[in-house]
């Protein structure tokens, strides 16, 4: 009988107390010579924020395709609630409880916002719109519709406007909210800061920290102001491997990170701030 490898991750600081809700086992993903993964291990625990940072080419876009199901790894596990989903293809992993907002915002553009919530709604809760019934008629999938758009301030008088007109920020709030409509135990938030202003960020960092303890969160992010102030811990992937994984403090004050990542983004050991926890 096969068994699971036992975990890395308690050489790495990690509070055992808590569920693990997503762990990732020395995955590898190798694109002919080149390792975009290295023997990667990473755990989340129940309900807190995990940052994930690096330099552009560290393999943080391939990681993020082997745990929602773009990629297959070419060795490692994958576990979810302590359940192997290594060999799950992505929407199983969604119906499984792993939801993944992308970096390019992915909404139907010509449709409303209102609309795109219900096909969201729609397909998670495997209801079926028959057509000689009114859609209207659905109540429950509009008020679950208009609680996602309120718990993601996207506000009432947007609903009926075509999500492609939106400002940016709005639309990256939109597609956050179609995140949560399959109710998800851990959400991978691939670059959600990108192409965004000042404002805008602060807005939505703002919206992920409200959402604090709904849900595990793992947050793929080059704005290091934000992930210092959102993540319980960070870990550093370069070259392929996980060189380093603590509190922000303890990886703003890493030697290591330092020299390979952290001092070519122009971010000092006492710069930025964690989060008062």
């Amino acid at each position: 009988m096969s068994t699971t490898p036992v975990s890395p991750m308690r050489a790495q600081g990690v509070d055992t107390t808590m569920p693990v809700v997503l762990e990732a086992r020395g995955l590898v993903k190798r694109f002919g010579a080149l390792a975009a993964t290295d023997d990667v291990s990473i755990q989340v625990v129940d309900g807190e924020i995990h940052g994930l940072i690096g330099p552009n080419g560290a393999g943080k876009s391939t990681l993020i395709h082997l745990l929602s199901g773009g990629l297959r790894p070419d060795s490692g596990h994958l576990l979810l609630d302590g359940t192997d989903i290594t060999r799950l293809p992505a929407y199983r992993r969604v119906a499984a409880g792993l939801s993944r907002s992308f970096q390019i915002t992915n909404t139907f553009r010509e449709l409303s916002v209102m609309d795109n919530l219900l096909l969201a709604v729609q397909a998670c809760a495997g209801s079926s719109f028959r057509f000689w019934q009114p859609r209207n008629a659905e109540t429950a999938l509009h008020d679950h519709a208009r609680e996602l758009a309120r718990q993601c301030a996207l506000d009432d008088a947007l609903l009926a406007q075509p999500a492609g007109t939106l400002p940016h920020g709005e639309q990256r709030k939109l597609e956050f909210a179609l995140t949560l409509a399959s109710s998800p135990r851990i959400l991978l938030l691939d670059e959600p800061m990108a192409g965004m202003g000042p404002d805008e960020t602060r807005r939505l960092t703002e919206l992920i920290d409200s959402m604090r303890g709904r849900f595990s969160m793992l947050l793929v992010e080059h704005d290091m102001q934000a992930v210092f102030r959102l993540a319980d811990r960070v870990s550093v992937l370069v070259a392929g491997r996980i060189i380093a994984s603590g509190t922000p403090d303890e990886i703003r004050a890493n030697p290591a990170v330092i020299q390979a990542y952290l001092g070519d983004e122009g971010i000092t050991p006492d710069a930025g701030g964690s989060h008062d926890s």
